[in-house]
């Protein structure tokens, strides 16, 4: 069993670099989705497909890199639940936006369950997993939202969705520094060889 102890672990190296790249790709996602995309329909188009299929391609990675998808349950469902997000979003989008949000808030209430999942069983190993547990219960709030919206006639765009993904590359940020500052504890308290 890993202590949270072992602040230099080649694991907790990874789920540092893999917050702070989820950080800063969602945060791209966002300024674009709030800028450009809002006047260009065939990139919001794109984004929106990609989003979650960025999202499948980091769980695959981060449980590649944390012992398999088969020792990653949680990571998996996020995974197939996330491709499948994709094509749908890919084929439904010619429908319109309140199709496309629908699809979206059943996701985050999927993929925020299975990061919750992902983050209480972290917590054990790495500690600091706090904001991924909070990130993973709003994700389902948000999902509820989206639904409500996707349901109503006020016409929907990219910017819709982008506050969730303002909240996601929030949390990653939080936890990358959440673990960065555990680490730095860490080591201080560490008796000198």
């Amino acid at each position: 069993m890993k202590m949270i102890t072992e602040a230099k672990s080649p694991n907790r190296d990874w789920l540092k670099t893999y917050y702070f790249l989820r950080f800063a790709i969602s945060a791209i996602w966002v300024a674009l989705a709030f800028t450009v995309a809002k006047a260009l329909p065939p990139l919001a188009a794109v984004m929106l497909v990609a989003y979650p299929a960025w999202d499948a391609l980091a769980n695959y990675l981060d449980a590649s890199r944390s012992g398999g998808l088969a020792r990653n349950m949680s990571q998996l469902l996020n995974l197939v639940v996330s491709v499948l997000t994709a094509i749908a979003v890919a084929t439904t989008i010619s429908h319109g936006m309140h199709a496309v949000l629908q699809i979206f808030g059943v996701w985050a209430v999927l993929s925020g369950l299975f990061q919750l999942i992902t983050g209480v069983r972290r917590w054990k190993s790495y500690g600091a997993q706090w904001a991924m547990i909070l990130s993973g219960a709003q994700s389902g709030l948000a999902g509820a939202h989206m639904l409500s919206k996707a349901a109503g006639t006020a016409p929907v765009s990219i910017a819709d969705i982008a506050p969730y993904a303002a909240f996601g590359a929030f949390y990653f940020l939080i936890s990358a520094v959440s673990l960065t500052v555990s680490d730095a504890l860490l080591r201080s308290r560490a008796p000198v060889a």
